[in-house]
C-alpha cells in the first residue's frame, strides 16, 4: 500500500511509503529539496549527519543534494557564459534555498509521489540573471525510486537561451569496514583527479584512501551500480535520462559513505561550455535519475 505522510518540525518533512516493498523515503522541501533517506527493501541506503542538515547556514553532507544550474565547482567561484556573467558558490544554489512543495499523493500506475518546484528570484538573479522554475517529482514504487526533474526557461522572449547543468550528489551508507570490499561499475580507463587536479589512468577504485575524488572522464554510459560487499552485501544501481553523462565518485577517510554521483556536465561547464545545456525561451527541459536496489 502506497502512502505519503507531512512531518512537521523544526525542518518539516514529507514521507513516501510503499508498505508492501519495505520502502520509504523522506524529503525536506524547505532545505533544498533534498532527499534525506532512502530505504528500499528495507534497507536504508543513505548516510546523513544530522547535524549539517539541521543548521541552516550549512551545507548538508548527506542524503541527495541537488546541483542546479552549475553541478561541481566554478574557477574562481565566477562564471560567463552567454553573454552574461555571475559568482556561484560549488554546487550552485538550488541545494541551499527552499523549494515549495506543489502536489503529493498516490497515482496509477501506482506510486507514491511528492512534487517540489523551486523559481527564480531576486536572491537566484543576482548570481544567475535568467527567469526559470525547475521542479522535481519524486516517485516511491517497489524498490525504485525515480526522480523526474523538469527545467523551464521562463526568461522573455529575445534573451539568450538560459546555460544550465544538472546533477545529484547521492552519499551512499558504506561503512569503513565495507569499503575495502565495495566495488562501482565503469568502463572508464581515464579520470580527473579532483585532489590532485590532474588527469590520471584509470584501473579502479582504492576506496580506503584518505580522499578520493574522482570525475570519469570515459564512463561511457548513464548508469552505474555500487556493490557493498561484506555482511550485509548489496547492489544499489543509478541510472539516469541520456543527459547524464558525467559520473564522480567521492569519499573520504573516517566518513561511512561513498557518493556516486549523476551529473549532465563537469565542473566548471558554465565557463567552458562543455556539455551545456542551452535551454530557449518558454521552453522546458525534461531529465530523470532512478535509484533502485
Amino acid at each position: 500500500m502506497f502512502s505519503v505522510k507531512q512531518i512537521e518540525g523544526a525542518i518539516p518533512a514529507v514521507e513516501l511509503v510503499d508498505g508492501d516493498a519495505s520502502s520509504r523515503a523522506v524529503l525536506a522541501p524547505a532545505r533544498g529539496g533534498i532527499l534525506t533517506e532512502l530505504t528500499l527493501g528495507g534497507r536504508e541506503l543513505l548516510y546523513l549527519d544530522r547535524a549539517t542538515f539541521e543548521d541552516r547556514s550549512a551545507n548538508v553532507r548527506g542524503g541527495n543534494p541537488v546541483l542546479f544550474p552549475s553541478p561541481g565547482k566554478l574557477a574562481g567561484d565566477a562564471w560567463s557564459s552567454s553573454g552574461a556573467q555571475g559568482q556561484m558558490r560549488q554546487h550552485g544554489f538550488a541545494r541551499t534555498l527552499p523549494w515549495s512543495l506543489n502536489d503529493h499523493g498516490t497515482a496509477a500506475p501506482g506510486g507514491a509521489y511528492a512534487r517540489l518546484a523551486l523559481r527564480s528570484s531576486e536572491a537566484t538573479r543576482a548570481q544567475y540573471p535568467w527567469d526559470f522554475r525547475a521542479e522535481l517529482t519524486y516517485t516511491l514504487r517497489g524498490r525504485s525510486l525515480r526522480i523526474d526533474i523538469r527545467v523551464t526557461n521562463e526568461t522573455g522572449a529575445g534573451a539568450p537561451p538560459m546555460p544550465f547543468g544538472f546533477g545529484f550528489h547521492p552519499y551512499f551508507a558504506v561503512s569503513q569496514a565495507d569499503k575495502p570490499r565495495t566495488s562501482i561499475e565503469t568502463r572508464a580507463t581515464r579520470a580527473f583527479d579532483n585532489t590532485t587536479k590532474q588527469e590520471v589512468p584509470f584501473s579502479g577504485f582504492d576506496l580506503t584512501r584518505p580522499e578520493v575524488d574522482l570525475h570519469l572522464l570515459d564512463h561511457g554510459a548513464t548508469e552505474s551500480a555500487l556493490s557493498i560487499g561484506g555482511p550485509r552485501a548489496a547492489r544499489i544501481a543509478v541510472r539516469g535520462s541520456p543527459e547524464f553523462t558525467h559520473w564522480v565518485v567521492w569519499t573520504l577517510q573516517g566518513k561511512d559513505f561513498v557518493c556516486l554521483e549523476p551529473w549532465t556536465c563537469p565542473g566548471d561547464a558554465l565557463n567552458t561550455g562543455e556539455r551545456l545545456i542551452h535551454l530557449p525561451s518558454r521552453e522546458t527541459q525534461a531529465l530523470w535519475i532512478e535509484i533502485s536496489a
